[in-house]
């Protein structure tokens, strides 16, 4: 199996090394193919899965954490410089055969430093029972994608907070009921992340390929469609989200509000607010075929004011109930 190396040591965004496994996949010629690499704060979830249902994007926001969409399948992940993502591209068309081959190179390369390290029937890799590698696979004609983690260490309150479904299941038990799951090699070796690194590639590579500033300027290339809104936003399907709360001066204000290729499609008001005309019709006129984003609420809110539509309500006000998620 042959490394696949970068002509320098810049971090990218996360979009840029699943553009390069792409490129790998599509136009190298090799047999099998492994790169690490790791990004800033980052969630990054499945090709299927909704946004809404899977992201903390206040939370993401507010801290500074990016997320992307990937093509492949599977379930919704935080990464960080502290957390190393594998990428292994194979000459494949069976999925559980290349899982299973790839998940026990990772147990194995892990048992040469002395750890109870096992591939799962769930395509992960565990130490001790505790999950410290998880994998989500991605196939074009010929050729099989398996990317993943290897938590060396992660910023625990992160990884509860900015994946949604992680929060809601437990942040009764907080960051110990995360740990309870998940181990990190950091818990187990004395090594630094650095030496792992080259542990990893010693043992499982036997070559290197250098990507050339020309391949650069094609994985960059490769990379934009990973940013397009369309593709970011546009797989949800259609759903409904609910919103309200007090609001001083202006009473409680509830907003039901339909969901479809994430834009607004619908939205429903109650509460005890006052409203100076048919302030559903009118917010709907508005709103309609705009996505739940600040900025995009802030431009189809600009040259209109809400406290016309309900008694002191103002734009900043509305943009607030609409896009958090308390």
């Amino acid at each position: 199996m042959k490394y696949l190396s970068l002509p320098d040591n810049a971090t990218r965004i996360l979009p840029f090394y699943l553009a390069m496994e792409e490129f790998a996949a599509r136009i190298i010629g090799e047999d099998d193919i492994f790169f690490m690499w790791q990004v800033e704060p980052t969630v990054i979830f499945g090709r299927n899965q909704l946004i809404a249902n899977e992201v903390n994007v206040d939370y993401c926001r507010e801290h500074g954490i990016a997320f992307y969409r990937r093509r492949s399948g599977g379930g919704c992940v935080y990464a960080d410089k502290d957390n190393i993502m594998f990428s292994y591209i194979t000459r494949s068309d069976e999925v559980q055969t290349t899982f299973t081959r790839y998940t026990s190179a990772v147990a194995a390369m892990l048992q040469q430093l002395g750890l109870n390290a096992t591939a799962s029937d769930r395509n992960d890799v565990h130490i001790d029972g505790r999950k410290v590698s998880g994998n989500a696979f991605y196939h074009i004609p010929g050729r099989s994608i398996v990317h993943g983690t290897m938590l060396y260490d992660t910023n625990m309150e992160h990884m509860l907070n900015a994946i949604t479904p992680s929060r809601e299941k437990l942040s009764s038990k907080g960051v110990e009921s995360v740990r309870s799951h998940i181990t990190t090699l950091s818990e187990h070796l004395s090594m630094d992340i650095e030496d792992f690194k080259r542990h990893v590639r010693k043992t499982m590579c036997d070559g290197e390929i250098l990507l050339t500033a020309n391949d650069v300027a094609e994985v960059e290339q490769l990379t934009l469609p990973y940013l397009e809104p369309s593709f970011l936003w546009g797989n949800n399907p259609p759903y409904e989200v609910a919103r309200g709360g007090r609001i001083e001066g202006v009473g409680s204000l509830h907003v039901n509000v339909k969901i479809n290729h994430d834009m607004v499609s619908d939205l429903h008001l109650t509460g005890d607010f006052l409203p100076l005309c048919d302030a559903r019709e009118a917010m709907l006129e508005t709103l309609r075929g705009v996505r739940l984003e600040p900025a995009d609420l802030r431009a189809a809110l600009d040259g209109k004011d809400a406290g016309r539509w309900i008694l002191n309500l103002t734009n900043e006000q509305l943009i607030k109930l609409l896009t958090s998620s308390d």
